[in-house]
């Protein structure tokens, strides 16, 4: 097993801020129960975004890893541009979409006008990204069938009021637009509204992806236009509705671990415990398992234990 420094020490510097709500409910409860079983394999470090969905997927990483033996230590973050700068150096495995990580490498390696990689496909996208990954470090394992590629939100009565339903119908308008922190100039957020659809966003309010703060700031109108998933079950509810990506700028966002290679070399049998999860992961189920969250209020850690069970993963 090899030897980490510790993530606690690059929180310290200012590296990681963590959300540590969701991080925290992970480490305590955890459905990892054979404490005597837990040492075994060492420690592990999971890093990932603090938003139900990848909360919910570190939670199932977290379980299965720990029902093989390892200690895991999981910290979840605001944004990419958090965990980034730590992995893999003491990261070790990140519940990731295939292409936000390849266009941040690419962004990373080539500047903000990198050209993007736009495979509609994922197991594509992860192979024309592979120098990228190489050189970072990082491999990725098996793609999943399920996706959830970012989209963009408005209310209903924005959207018939100006007679909005796709991307291409905002452009010439002015909107505020409700976020994840990194998504100014990024290429699948607000650079793509601006370059691709001619969206004039005067403002972006870096209040969360798919955070009750994002939805709140549009119901009540100080932000027109909002960022979430395709996964996401909450927004019939709300009065939310998805603009269709007419142009189709979003790449392709396969769910897929990516794990530092160096890590994967000495324990190569996390593999063998992710790749299974994959398999078993789709769009359709996870977009019914996020509305248990976000809808229902379960616990993501107690709706990836019932999954993993009924998979037979657990």
């Amino acid at each position: 097993m090899l030897v980490r420094r510790s993530l606690a020490a690059v929180i310290a510097a200012g590296a990681l801020a963590l959300a540590g709500c969701a991080g925290d409910d992970l480490d305590n409860d955890s459905a990892g129960d054979d404490s005597s079983a837990s040492a075994d394999k060492g420690s592990l470090t999971i890093a990932g975004q603090n938003f139900p969905e990848a909360t919910l997927v570190a939670s199932m990483y977290q379980q299965l890893l720990e029902k093989e033996g390892y200690s895991v230590d999981v910290k979840l973050v605001d944004s990419r541009d958090a965990y980034m700068p730590t992995f893999p150096d003491s990261v070790d495995i990140v519940p990731e979409y295939v292409g936000g990580i390849v266009n941040f490498l690419n962004t990373q390696a080539n500047g903000a006008k990198a050209e993007p990689f736009e495979a509609g496909d994922g197991e594509q996208l992860a192979s024309d990204g592979e120098s990228l990954l190489t050189d970072a470090g990082i491999t990725l394992l098996d793609v999943s069938p399920a996706t959830d590629t970012n989209a963009f939100f408005v209310t209903q009565d924005y959207s018939e009021s100006e007679g909005v339903t796709t991307l291409s119908d905002l452009e010439g308008k002015s909107v505020v637009l409700a976020a994840a922190p990194d998504c100014e100039g990024r290429l699948d957020c607000e650079g793509g509204l601006s370059d691709q659809y001619g969206i004039d966003v005067t403002k972006v309010l870096g209040l969360g992806y798919a955070s009750d703060q994002t939805y709140q700031s549009v119901i009540d109108g100080e932000s027109q236009l909002g960022e979430t998933s395709t996964t996401d079950g909450t927004l019939e509810s709300q009065g939310l509705v998805v603009l269709e990506d007419d142009k189709q700028i979003q790449p392709a966002q396969n769910l897929v671990p990516a794990i530092s290679t160096e890590f994967l070399d000495a324990n190569p049998d996390v593999a063998d415990i992710l790749n299974p999860l994959m398999a078993a992961l789709t769009t359709e189920g996870l977009t019914e398992l996020n509305g248990r969250i976000a809808v229902d209020r379960e616990k993501p850690e107690d709706v990836a234990t019932s999954f993993l069970e009924d998979e037979g993963l657990l």
